[in-house]
């Protein structure tokens, strides 16, 4: 097949793909030049600059950027943490291996809705939660998480849901470990903690960097775990650059300057994305 066939047939992909991001990229920087609020379509005007001025300077923007960065920084912590954990603890065969691997792969599979819900009825809830209870049960002050904790509840949502892909991955590049460096240590006498230190988390930097690279890029756009919970409160203390996108587009009704807030979105991702890009590059040379 000759490289001109090979591109005939690449064309309708590519061309799908480009149109697939460039239209929608490119709609929403039109509209963000312009005057667009649903409720007064008549209005409808060129503006220039005013959307952006007007993002840029609401009380929420700078609370919701740091909420993201913090949001974003936590959970991609203490998900690395926790995976890395549960991963060298599973590689030590024992009873029950099997039903344990499952039982903390599952949370993945569960919808951020429903997450969500499970977290806010089951776990958070002031009145009959788990931790209520717990606290109860030990004489302790009830905390009302989603209202004195909003942005920390948060957190141990999206960490619950996601520790299990970290998990994943980390599992799976443990089994490519060299057993002939870990039996040379075992022969040296290198304790457990060495061994650890010094052949585990090397072998683990390329992965830990995937998976940072990764959950970063999701996490930029979290939503459902804040409209279903908090809905960015109490104030602005769980709100996010996605959940204030969606309050002006949906709660206020302006288009235009919503997508002045997703072009200043994807802005913030790309710096995001060429930054952890550069990182996982110095990783992979390592």
């Amino acid at each position: 097949m000759s490289n001109l066939t090979r591109r005939l047939l690449l064309t309708p992909s590519v061309i799908s793909l480009l149109l697939w991001m460039i239209v929608p990229l490119g709609m929403t920087l039109y509209f963000s030049f312009m005057r667009y609020n649903l409720l007064y379509p008549e209005r409808f005007g060129f503006t220039g600059l005013l959307n952006y001025e007007f993002f840029l300077t609401d009380p929420a923007i700078w609370p919701s950027v740091l909420n993201t960065l913090l949001l974003v920084g936590f959970v991609v912590i203490i998900t690395c943490i926790l995976g890395i954990t549960f991963a060298v603890l599973l590689q030590s065969p024992f009873r029950g291996r099997g039903i344990a691997r499952v039982m903390l792969i599952s949370p993945f599979f569960i919808m951020p809705t429903v997450n969500a819900l499970i977290w806010e009825n089951l776990f958070l809830n002031p009145v009959y939660g788990l931790f209520a209870f717990i606290s109860t049960s030990l004489g302790l002050p009830v905390i009302e998480w989603l209202s004195e904790l909003p942005l920390f509840s948060i957190i141990m949502m999206v960490t619950w849901q996601w520790t299990p892909f970290a998990l994943l991955i980390f599992m799976t590049s443990l089994q490519s470990i060299d057993k002939e460096q870990i039996e040379a240590a075992e022969i040296d006498g290198a304790s457990e903690w060495n061994k650890f230190v010094y052949l585990t988390i090397p072998h683990l930097l390329r992965p830990i960097a995937i998976v940072v690279m990764i959950q970063t890029i999701f996490h930029l756009s979290l939503f459902a775990e804040i409209f279903v919970t908090t809905s960015g409160g109490p104030g602005y203390q769980s709100t996010n650059v996605a959940f204030l996108i969606f309050a002006q587009a949906l709660m206020q009704f302006d288009a235009g300057i919503a997508s002045a807030g997703g072009v200043f979105a994807i802005i913030l991702a790309n710096v995001v994305a060429i930054f952890l890009i550069r990182q996982v590059g110095k990783s992979l040379m390592l």
